[in-house]
């Protein structure tokens, strides 16, 4: 008796081209051709994507290939008609609404193909011999002749994921080193040479960084982020070539004042006009380091301040292991926003300075969604003053805001 292989599903369910596409390029595959069946599945896993599959449809073929008793997938005899609820059971209790639409991503995607039977259900009939003569359930055909074209666009994707963690590691160093760069030519007086190209101020770089900064997007693909990475990264260099001009230049000129006093000084008793203003230097850096409120070391712990205000770190030379260490970095940070003296004097009298530094680190923290960190500081302190503004409230939203793009990551 010859076998039959329906073209058509059964009910009401249609006939697209694609699934005719996906019937011709199984029956026009190799006599010979073979494919290890979780090779390609795994493969599937990976180009689920592309394919328009979810990790539910994957679940559901997966439980398909585990009524094909062999492995390797070769021949005709590929078609598989297990009942809904072996099916259900074997896809970890999938309900069958959930399985039967899971099943028609599968064929509408080209990796099984519908066979069904003359009143929809799956059997097979045995010959006089008691082998199978024919079946009607799903066919595993489209595994073996589209085998190395899922492969291929399974390749593809994992290529995209490389070149998606490499533009992602370049913003990540880029942030870095901007960021403890602008804090070294800050704290080092280093001049900002004006090409009229790009801000001619540190202050004005970090403006220029955390614009850019505030267009990372969080479910980023590489389309978008490639962009970003580029605009980091020529940023980033052209910092560098800032300080390594200045490094050049300070040794040249070291050079030249100490061959001129080695001239000078070879008169014994000329007097030494250095000391006076050294010493003058190292008492002004000598000031001593304000310690933080009290109150505000108790009610926040610096641990609580850091998980909520993750990008202080960046700008403190060693890490922040104390607040002595969160001073130093707010410091740096307050000058970079462009916060006025004053208004920062203000905050510290008001909130006390520990509280007044946690409050910059949150503006840091919240970007560009604060056009204007000064004013923001001062509007902050009238609130604290008239009893109107607590901290809590904001490390709690900010400590929520980073737990949400966790888990969106």
């Amino acid at each position: 008796m010859e076998s039959v292989l329906p073209t058509t599903p059964f009910g009401r369910r249609p006939l697209a081209l694609a699934h005719v596409a996906s019937q011709v390029a199984a029956k026009d595959r190799p006599p010979e051709a073979t494919a290890h069946k979780w090779t390609v599945f795994r493969a599937l896993c990976t180009a689920k994507l592309r394919l328009g599959l979810t990790e539910r449809s994957l679940a559901v073929l997966d439980a398909l290939l585990t009524f094909h008793p062999e492995t390797v997938l070769m021949g005709a005899d590929l078609i598989v008609f297990p009942s809904n609820d072996q099916l259900a059971l074997r896809a970890h209790g999938m309900a069958p609404t959930t399985m039967r639409r899971h099943l028609a991503l599968l064929v509408d995607a080209g990796v099984i193909i519908r066979r069904d039977s003359p009143n929809g259900k799956r059997y097979a009939r045995k010959s006089a011999g008691g082998s199978l003569s024919h079946a009607f359930g799903f066919d595993l055909a489209p595994l073996i002749a589209r085998a190395a074209e899922f492969e291929r666009i399974a390749e593809e994707v994992r290529a995209d994921e490389r070149a998606l963690q490499y533009a992602r590691e370049r913003i990540t160093l880029a942030r870095r080193d901007i960021v403890k760069i602008i804090a070294t030519g800050i704290e080092e007086g280093v001049p900002v040479p004006a090409t009229g190209q790009g801000p001619s101020t540190w202050e004005g770089i970090h403006a220029l960084y955390r614009t850019i900064a505030a267009r990372i997007p969080r479910a980023a693909d590489l389309a978008g982020i490639e962009p970003i990475a580029q605009e980091l990264t020529a940023l980033a260099d052209r910092l560098l070539n800032i300080l390594e001009s200045h490094v050049k230049t300070t040794k040249m000129d070291t050079s030249e004042s100490q061959n001129g006093r080695h001239i000078q000084n070879s008169n014994p008793n000329h007097p030494t006009e250095l000391e006076p203003s050294l010493q003058q230097g190292r008492a002004a850096r000598a000031e001593p380091t304000r310690q933080p409120s009290v109150a505000t070391e108790r009610s926040y712990p610096l641990g609580m301040v850091l998980k909520a205000c993750p990008d202080i770190d960046d700008y403190a030379k060693g890490g922040i292991s104390s607040w002595r260490d969160f001073l130093a970095a707010v410091e740096v940070v307050r000058r970079m926003l462009g916060i006025s003296p004053s208004a920062w004097e203000e905050a510290q009298k008001v909130m006390g300075e520990a509280e007044a530094a946690v409050v910059v680190a949150c503006i840091l923290q919240r970007g560009t969604a604060i056009h204007s960190a000064g004013g923001y500081l001062r509007e902050l302190t009238r609130k604290a003053e008239a009893g109107q503004f607590s901290l809590g409230p904001m490390l709690m939203a900010l400590i929520g805001s980073q737990n949400r793009e966790k888990i969106r990551a």
